[in-house]
């Protein structure tokens, strides 16, 4: 399994259905890469270096390499594609259409009116992804050991924060400490909307990178 390719980025095209590929030089050896569609706005000049995370799709008429920024999208792309009836086209519109954060507060919370705005995802698509995938998180929360409660915060906000900086690619020990830190604000304890206390905890985290 190829996990991540480092190289200089040799050509990005644009083909048929909005799909965009990267070749990349690694030690000169060109690796084509399908990639979401905003990540060209994201990546350096060309001839310059970076760090691409990789998904490898294995068929029996050819093998797909998938390229992403991040080990956190790459992750949720993963997830994306168990989910029955998911391909990998669909996840990579869900991912391009709303964003990494965006699709994992959306699925945290069942929004599926904003899931179904990506092309191609109607609303019973919509429901078992919010519905397949936010167990599997809820899973991945139970797995990372979770154990202190801070004041303040309602147990179901409190899930829903846990569940999305952790797919986001935070560590257990950082999302506590983001909780214990947010909790102390007394505006916020008012606040019944979970995507607040997000914002605010992604923005305490981001204060310490």
């Amino acid at each position: 399994m190829i996990g991540s390719l480092k190289g200089i980025i040799a050509d990005i095209q644009k083909g048929n259905a909005n799909r965009v590929t990267l070749l990349l030089d690694v030690n000169n050896v060109g690796y084509e890469l399908q990639i979401l569609p905003r990540m060209r706005m994201e990546l350096p000049p060309l001839g310059e270096t970076t760090q691409i995370f990789t998904h490898l799709q294995v068929r029996e008429d050819q093998m797909v390499l998938y390229g992403f920024s991040s080990l956190a999208e790459r992750d949720l792309f993963r997830q994306l594609i168990s989910v029955s009836g998911i391909g990998t086209q669909l996840a990579i519109a869900l991912l391009d259409t709303l964003g990494l954060q965006d699709l994992i507060q959306a699925i945290v919370g069942g929004n599926t009116r904003v899931l179904a705005k990506t092309p191609g995802v109607g609303n019973k698509t919509a429901e078992r992804i919010a519905l397949e995938l936010k167990t599997k998180l809820s899973e991945w929360r139970s797995q990372a050991g979770l154990l202190s409660s801070p004041s303040g915060i309602a147990p179901q906000i409190q899930e829903e924060v846990e569940m999305t900086l952790l797919a986001l690619g935070y560590t257990g020990a950082e999302v506590m400490q983001a909780l214990q830190a947010i909790s102390q604000d007394s505006s916020l304890a008012k606040q019944t909307n979970s995507d607040e206390w997000i914002r605010s905890a992604i923005a305490w985290l981001s204060q310490g990178t």
